[in-house]
């Protein structure tokens, strides 16, 4: 009775949690999450596309918050690499990793997506849930992280009403731009201000825009298996233009010498 108030110190003494853990004794850090018993009914609805056994693989968690998915990722044999840009939430995880006896299966660091650009780090699983709407430079970060899936990628996004998909011609007239207005055009809704209380609410693709960006990005959508969330992996028949044409852009992009550079992927 003695250890189980003294982690409830423990937990109450790192709030607030937007993660809501079950500690192996029982205790939970945010029960009365608004969201609910957030986010353990998202992974219900992921668990069971993901390989049960994943010893041998390296996942990237991008966003980590108070770590939730990388104990279950870590829990399934994988070793992670956690991380976020709120030196709260990683505080919080850390100390939720010594609970579970994960120390050794888990590596958090604090960096931002486009800090990923100066690793040459890949992984076998990026987990990328819930961070897109809040970075102000999505395409970027979105380019960013694609170079770094091997195998799957996992992920989330908030998203504009609506279910439509219209099928875009690969060249669009100038003069037929009046279709971009359709519900089902791939587009994004700029967030100037706040949603929910938060600026750092920027964006929310509709779902046609998600598909898009995904393949614009060099992605290939395998599954769906709930609203917002969709499993991906590279696709080598259909490269993101920022391995190609636009390759330059996207080095100047992430602060590398471009010219330099470009003319030596040329050359290889």
């Amino acid at each position: 009775m003695k250890k189980l108030t003294s982690v409830q110190d423990e937990v109450e003494g790192l709030a607030p949690w937007f993660h809501n853990l079950h500690l192996p004794d029982g205790i939970q850090t945010a029960p009365d999450h608004f969201l609910g018993d957030f986010p353990r009914f998202k992974w219900r609805e992921i668990k069971d596309d993901i390989p049960e056994d994943l010893s041998g693989w390296n996942v990237l968690d991008v966003g980590c918050n108070a770590g939730f998915y990388s104990f279950k990722l870590a829990g399934r044999g994988a070793d992670v690499t956690a991380i976020d840009l709120d030196p709260h939430y990683l505080k919080q995880a850390r100390w939720a990793a010594g609970i579970y006896g994960l120390k050794d299966k888990i590596k958090f660091k604090e960096l931002q997506v486009y800090d990923l650009a100066r690793s040459a780090d890949t992984y076998d699983l990026v987990w990328f849930m819930g961070v897109l709407y809040h970075l102000r430079y999505p395409v970027l970060g979105m380019d960013i992280l694609a170079r770094k899936v091997r195998k799957i990628l996992i992920f989330q996004t908030l998203s504009m009403p609506g279910n439509g998909i219209e099928i875009v011609s690969d060249d669009l007239p100038i003069d037929d731009r009046e279709k971009m207005l359709n519900p089902g055009w791939p587009k994004a809704a700029f967030i100037e201000k706040k949603l929910a209380g938060d600026p750092t609410n920027w964006w929310a693709f509709n779902k046609a825009g998600i598909e898009a960006l995904l393949r614009s990005c060099g992605m290939k959508i395998t599954k769906k298996p709930s609203a917002e969330v969709y499993i991906a992996e590279p696709d080598p028949e259909n490269p993101s233009p920022a391995e190609t044409w636009n390759y330059s852009e996207y080095l100047s992009a992430i602060g590398k010498n471009w010219k330099k550079e470009a003319i030596h992927k040329i050359k290889k």
